[in-house]
């Protein structure tokens, strides 16, 4: 596994894949950033379709991520994962919806949170859009601030202290 590194607004990103397949990304700070797994090679020069992409992200000028992603999960978190990718740039959709729209009953909220919370490849699986029922900006693995940051360059006005929006 090579890994590198993509300055952002948010701060350095970890990349890290094989070949231009992306298995992993990882904020700068937050309850899921951390750093070079034990065998991963620093390789300045990889993914660069995933550095390039991430960068037009950044700039308002991509939309939507055309990456070869190789997430690994279970099952379960590979389908919410997924529907993930449907969620259209600058909507938002709540964890009932989620649960939904993969089969599940609305009481598999929390299952579809956790999944959500062990998404390897946050911003390019969106995660970010996934928010309370009540427009709540509930936890995010790069911190809350990252996620209204994320939010906000995708056009999404959000509130004040309690950080509201609405969905769609």
């Amino acid at each position: 596994m090579l890994y590198t590194y993509l300055d952002s607004p948010i701060g350095p990103l970890l990349l890290a894949g094989e070949g231009e397949r992306v298995h992993f990304l990882s904020f700068p700070k937050g309850h899921k950033a951390f750093g070079p797994k034990p065998g991963w090679l620093r390789d300045d020069g990889a993914l660069p379709e995933a550095k390039q992409q991430l960068g037009a992200y950044f700039a308002g000028a991509l939309l939507d991520f055309a990456l070869d992603l190789a997430p690994h999960g279970t099952p379960f978190q590979l389908s919410v994962w997924s529907m993930l990718r449907t969620i259209p740039f600058g909507q938002t959709r709540s964890y009932g919806w989620l649960a939904r729209e993969i089969g599940a009953d609305i009481k598999a909220s929390r299952a579809v949170g956790a999944a959500n919370g062990a998404n390897p490849i946050p911003i390019i699986i969106p995660c970010h859009r996934v928010i309370g029922a009540s427009g709540a900006l509930t936890g995010f693995g790069g911190g809350i601030e990252t996620k209204k940051f994320l939010l906000e360059l995708e056009g999404r006005k959000v509130g004040g202290a309690g950080k509201q929006l609405s969905l769609l």
